[in-house]
């Protein structure tokens, strides 16, 4: 068995590497958890009307799930929705 000898540099940079490698790996590891928001939670946060949010399922503006009467959308798919709807402002053009 073959004996390696680093200095104490060499070892501390050595780890950190390591330390990096093992924080990355936990990151992909760990699955996003997908938020979700009722009808009304929904409604406050963009401080739209029921009848908007009805139209924009309607029109297909924004995914949503339905179990029952109750309705939940994705957080994702809410900034999804702003995003697409983003507009620069005109000064820096």
């Amino acid at each position: 068995m073959d004996a390696i000898i680093f200095t104490k540099d060499q070892f501390t940079d050595l780890m950190s590497k390591l330390d990096t490698i093992q924080s990355q790996i936990s990151i992909k590891a760990d699955p996003k958890k997908e938020t979700f928001l009722d009808n009304q939670e929904f409604l406050l946060l963009m401080k739209i009307s029921k009848r908007t949010a009805q139209t924009w399922r309607d029109e297909g503006k924004i995914s949503f799930s339905q179990v029952g009467n109750k309705i939940y959308y994705k957080l994702s798919d809410v900034e999804k929705l702003l995003q697409e709807h983003y507009n620069k402002s005109f000064k820096g053009r």
